[in-house]
């Protein structure tokens, strides 16, 4: 667990240094005004897509390649998203278990769109924890989508079992703020989202191997 606090605290620092403008404005919160499941399913498929596209065919070489001795080859991205999805996963759950507390939501700073936006900023980058540092274990990058895809069930079947409600009003305290449940699975496809960022990166690199 203290690993993962860890890792929700790199996570999280991206999304609290933008600026305090893009936090919800005081007494301005109603639950019409929050994004629903359809918009968190939707991010789901999204992150999922634009992740499998970005690795569909890619050779053994271009997957294991490293621009440099201390920068991580797209098969480490991968491993990287399956071992932290179930970690975050771990913990949005743990906070669903308690008792519904909605008289907290007015301590919640973050908006939906701060999040996805902060865990999308690459310019905050830190080192990840061992214990979710991939070691470069997929050679085919559809064994990767398939063990994705294969947990992504397990959460969007957690996700669809449980009224948005339930989602919006256990309020627990993370380790740089209070969020909502919706926004604990919020960073688990935003997570992914910064880490398909970062496979980009790695495929732009002069010398990623042509095939």
């Amino acid at each position: 667990m203290k690993r993962l606090i860890a890792l929700l605290s790199i996570m999280l620092l991206s999304v609290y240094n933008l600026s305090a403008e893009q936090t919800y404005p005081k007494d301005s919160v109603t639950m019409g005004s929050l994004n629903g499941k359809d918009f968190l399913l939707h991010y789901y498929q999204q992150t999922l897509d634009s992740l499998q596209k970005s690795v569909e065919g890619l050779s053994e070489a271009q997957l294991q390649f490293k621009a440099g001795p201390d920068r991580w080859s797209i098969s480490q991205c991968l491993e990287h998203i399956v071992l932290t999805e179930k970690a975050i996963f771990a913990f949005a759950s743990k906070g669903m278990s308690g008792t519904a507390n909605p008289e907290r939501r007015k301590e919640i700073k973050a908006t939906d769109d701060v999040i996805i936006n902060g865990m999308n900023d690459r310019s905050h980058k830190a080192k990840a924890d061992p214990a979710l540092t991939g070691k470069g274990k997929y050679n085919t990058s559809a064994d990767a989508i398939k063990d994705l895809q294969d947990y992504r069930k397990v959460i969007l079947d957690y996700i669809n079992s449980v009224p948005l409600l339930d989602l919006r009003n256990h309020v627990s305290d993370s380790p740089l703020g209070v969020i909502d449940g919706f926004q604990s699975f919020l960073f688990i496809a935003a997570h992914t989202s910064r880490h398909t960022l970062q496979i980009k990166e790695v495929k732009a690199d002069v010398n990623f191997p042509k095939q």
